[in-house]
């Protein structure tokens, strides 16, 4: 095989004067070449695409009967590559018994076909943010807890009840803390959240189109009778 050159032709680095005058030679008193020969032959391809599209309906029509009266004899076809032993198809697998494939699968449950070690060549590939951050939420986050309802802030009242007041907040017990909460996480456990109400209303759709079908059925019928 003759060897690949990618380089810039010889013409780019011409200047400008002497490929001008080169042009003007070319043009004047061009190059006198021997005719072209052909030494291959022409493939016979039959009627293009475009111009069977071109023709009338008859002509088709009398194609297609005297492909079926007398079809072309063309010779066996010869194959020169070699096959490729591929096991068992899928549709031979398919159209066994139960029995055979039972039996199979008792033979690969007693005694597995030992496989070399699978050498892996590539690295694998880190997942964006799988270091720092995982956003699979657990279903447990979405499971409705009970409300928990937390104390109003107390209330500044006069200097003569400041004896009622100390008492009041001493019986009232420890405000608990806001835990404080991750927008992302509350945008994402939102959206899930919206997603589950969603695909409840579809479902509650198609059981209502489902139940009225049936309904519709049942009167066609006893209307019939």
């Amino acid at each position: 095989m003759a060897e690949l050159d990618f380089s810039p032709p010889d013409e780019l680095t011409i200047s400008l004067w002497r490929s001008l005058l080169l042009n003007v030679a070319d043009r004047l008193s061009p190059e006198r070449l021997p005719p072209l020969q052909l030494t291959s032959k022409p493939v016979d391809v039959g009627i293009l695409v475009g111009d069977l599209v071109d023709l009338p309906w008859y002509r088709t029509v009398f194609t297609n009967l005297g492909d079926v009266i007398s079809p072309e004899t063309l010779p066996p076809l010869e194959l020169e590559s070699r096959p490729v032993d591929v096991g068992e198809l899928l549709g031979d697998d398919l159209s066994r018994g139960w029995w055979d494939t039972l039996l199979a699968s008792l033979r690969d449950r007693l005694a597995p076909e030992k496989l070399p070690p699978l050498n892996l060549t590539s690295q694998p590939v880190p997942v964006f943010g799988a270091e720092s951050s995982i956003q699979l939420l657990d279903w447990s986050t979405l499971i409705s807890s009970p409300k928990v309802f937390l104390q109003d802030a107390p209330r500044e009242e006069a200097p003569n009840q400041e004896g009622s007041m100390s008492r009041a907040q001493e019986a009232a017990p420890p405000a608990v803390p806001a835990v404080p909460r991750d927008p992302v996480l509350w945008a994402v456990r939102m959206q899930l959240a919206r997603d589950l109400g969603r695909t409840r209303f579809r479902r509650r759709i198609w059981i209502g189109l489902a139940a009225a079908e049936a309904v519709f059925l049942i009167a066609a019928m006893f209307k019939l009778t």
